[in-house]
């Protein structure tokens, strides 16, 4: 469904940040896109849904398709019609609004008023928090309440693929479990592609069915849901346990040398 091929990404016509990034998201699937900050995750969603032009970014080489269609030459506009959608990362919640008026912008492209409606129902039916409190201003949510908005809203535009970034940030572990049990019952219900960004990797693979892992903007491995918890580099340096098992301090690590996917 959604593939990128090679993609480079240039702000302001001299920083790169991804170089010859490639992956696939297959139909109905959930992707994890893990690694440290500044590994480029959140440039790649924003290569996807057309927000690089907002930060004086764009794809300088390679390609992005969806359904066989490049799309990475599209503005944001047009491509959210083909059902990419994108929550951003930090609970960007219009604060002034209610939690209703803020479920209805998610289904700004949508004209049927009956089928809003029900898809609203259905997000309280996940969220039941935010029917309680449907009324109330976004501003004065907690930020639990706010992540739910967040993905509530994207929900309401009824994506084909929807795109989070780093939706357990800030957040309480039992509330991270309870977000993530809703993307994956979203995901099994109603078919809907998921690209996940995450720091978090032990969570982001409890649900996911594929991972890449990035650094300094390049795609050093990839592999199914299972592959990756079990490899010994994830394990030691992105979930902090040594071979035994044991949680190791990162005061301990002096060097290392990870096996790279390109070397």
């Amino acid at each position: 469904m959604l593939k990128l091929n090679n993609i480079e990404v240039t702000y302001l016509n001299v920083i790169r940040v991804l170089h010859g990034c490639s992956m696939t998201v297959e139909d109905g699937q959930i992707v994890a896109l893990l690694g440290a900050n500044g590994a480029g995750k959140s440039t790649t969603l924003k290569a996807i849904s057309g927000l690089l032009h907002v930060e004086e970014g764009q794809v300088t080489d390679g390609s992005i398709e969806w359904n066989g269609v490049r799309i990475d030459k599209k503005n944001a506009e047009e491509i959210g019609k083909l059902g990419i959608i994108q929550a951003l990362e930090g609970r960007r919640v219009f604060e002034h609004l209610t939690i209703e008026e803020n479920l209805v912008v998610g289904a700004y492209y949508r004209r049927d008023r009956r089928a809003v409606k029900q898809d609203m129902e259905m997000v309280y039916n996940y969220f039941p928090r935010l029917k309680d409190l449907r009324r109330n201003t976004a501003g004065y949510l907690s930020g639990g309440e706010q992540q739910m908005l967040v993905i509530g809203r994207t929900m309401m535009a009824t994506p084909k693929l929807m795109m989070l970034d780093e939706p357990s940030l800030g957040l309480a572990p039992l509330l991270v479990e309870e977000i993530y049990e809703i993307i994956k019952r979203f995901n099994t219900e109603h078919k809907t592609s998921v690209l996940l960004v995450e720091q978090n990797v032990r969570i982001a693979l409890s649900i996911a069915h594929y991972g890449y892992v990035m650094e300094n903007g390049r795609v050093v491995l990839d592999g199914n849901a299972d592959f990756l918890k079990n490899n010994e580099d994830v394990k030691e340096f992105y979930m902090g346990l040594s071979a035994m098992g044991t949680k190791k301090s990162y005061r301990e690590v002096k060097h290392y040398k990870r096996r790279k996917r390109w070397l």
